[in-house]
């Protein structure tokens, strides 16, 4: 007998779906193996202009087993009020974004992707709280498929690249062995 979808029962990033930017399903398993940072992103926010950071990021490791996984949301003062196509594009024309997006989604409430549900659970925020405050909050996933760390809003993407490196280099190291 098969159970319902329980999003608690997931354990591991690399267990989930969700839909692309173009609405397609996108198994998260195609990532296996890629440390990857996830980030609530807005195109109309004070912090949009970190798009240019994880871009940069993204350009220095993705050759090394590194993606970002950009998730548009509208639920923080409807600053990501567009389409899909709108998103992409004004990622493109203002960011040159190369990195991959999702659809739009919720981060929070009765709505949530249970993604999000996980991420959250996996690493909540200060002092233990579970939702989203922001746009650009970011969770770095490992290899394995663990969540290892939480960013807030103003933590800059330069910042992160530090523990990206020393989940990169673990890697390579364990790969030697």
């Amino acid at each position: 007998m098969r159970f319902p979808f329980s999003p608690s029962a997931m354990t591991n990033f690399f267990e989930f779906t969700v839909k692309d930017i173009k609405n397609q399903d996108w198994d998260l398993s195609t990532l296996k193996n890629n440390v990857v940072l996830v980030v609530n992103v807005a195109s109309k926010c004070g912090f949009t202009k970190q798009y240019s950071g994880l871009e940069e990021l993204y350009k220095k490791y993705k050759d090394r087993g590194f993606t970002i996984v950009g998730c548009p949301c509208n639920q923080f003062a409807g600053q990501e009020p567009g389409s899909e196509e709108e998103i992409q594009n004004f990622c493109k024309l203002n960011y040159d974004v190369t990195f991959p997006l999702t659809a739009k989604l919720h981060v929070n409430g009765d709505k949530e992707a249970p993604l999000y549900k996980f991420l959250k659970e996996s690493q909540p925020g200060l002092l233990g709280m579970k939702r989203i405050k922001w746009n650009f909050e970011k969770f770095l996933v490992d290899r394995e498929g663990n969540v290892v760390k939480r960013y807030g809003s103003m933590t800059d993407p330069s910042s992160i690249g530090p523990d990206i490196e020393k989940l990169l280099s673990n890697a390579s190291e364990r790969a030697r062995m």
